[in-house]
């Protein structure tokens, strides 16, 4: 009988199978793969990966990061710069002021032994009490109303009532002082500074505020008018460059022009 040749199956090659040697058996089949690529077997190793990074890219990572600095650099902060807080000429030197500047309640008093104006948080730190319902005491200090603490110019409490005069002397602690804005005057206004870290206790050396000297040339007439309202300066500045409302929303009140007929 002749031999039976296994089938054309790519993957598989079947050695003939003759009948006459009963003793043959049929083989395991070997696998062929359809590849002229030799089978070897795999290595096992310590291997690393590196990453290339051309030049040009990081010269532009470079570049992107200097852009984010600069745009860091100029980022308006509001608080590294001074404010006005009041006209002088509208304070009163025997009790102390309240008013609120950037979202800040203050405290604004005279403090006659440094012979200047100061401005403070206004909130005690004992109780939280406003300062600004206190009074100025016999010795010129800042007199909370609620327990009688009792501050000095710079923000640090020089008497509490309540502790023993032979205790210790728990009125120097950094807990019991309240915080010092700078301060100072100029064109007739007191500005304040609205951080009171001490770095920036002698920051009027290296920055001072905006000056306008017509406010202190004589030949110039001028009037300071302090006024709290309900809105931001935004809406303000919108409003004072809009004198078309002046004859209707300030009718009776203000000189104003003819108003238009019909």
């Amino acid at each position: 009988m002749e031999a039976l040749k296994a089938s054309s199956f790519p993957s598989f090659h079947r050695q003939t199978i003759t009948t006459r040697s009963p003793r043959n058996t049929l083989e395991k089949p070997i696998p062929i793969f359809p590849s002229s690529r030799r089978i070897a077997p795999i290595l096992r190793s310590n291997f690393k990966i590196f990453t290339a990074v051309s030049p040009a890219a990081t010269s532009t990572n470079e570049s992107d990061e200097e852009v984010e600095s600069e745009k860091r650099e100029k980022r308006f902060n509001w608080y590294e710069h001074w404010y006005p807080v009041w006209p002088v000429c509208d304070l009163d030197k025997r009790r102390p002021h309240a008013k609120k500047v950037l979202g800040i309640d203050l405290v604004v008093w005279w403090d006659r032994n440094e012979d200047a104006w100061k401005v403070f948080d206004d909130s005690c730190p004992h109780r939280l009490a406003p300062l600004s319902e206190g009074r100025i005491d016999q010795w010129g200090r800042l007199q909370c109303v609620y327990h009688g603490w009792c501050f000095g110019g710079a923000g640090d409490c020089k008497f509490i009532p309540q502790a023993p005069r032979d205790g210790p002397p728990v009125h120097t602690s950094n807990k019991a002082c309240v915080a010092a804005y700078p301060t100072c005057v100029q064109n007739g206004i007191l500005w304040f500074w609205p951080n009171s870290d001490l770095q920036y206790k002698d920051i009027l050396s290296m920055k001072k505020p905006h000056y306008i000297p017509e406010l202190d040339d004589p030949s110039y007439t001028n009037t300071m008018i302090a006024r709290d309202i309900g809105y931001g300066y935004e809406v303000l500045i919108e409003n004072l460059m809009d004198p078309a409302h002046v004859p209707y929303a300030h009718y009776g009140i203000m000189r104003t022009g003819k108003v238009p007929e019909r």
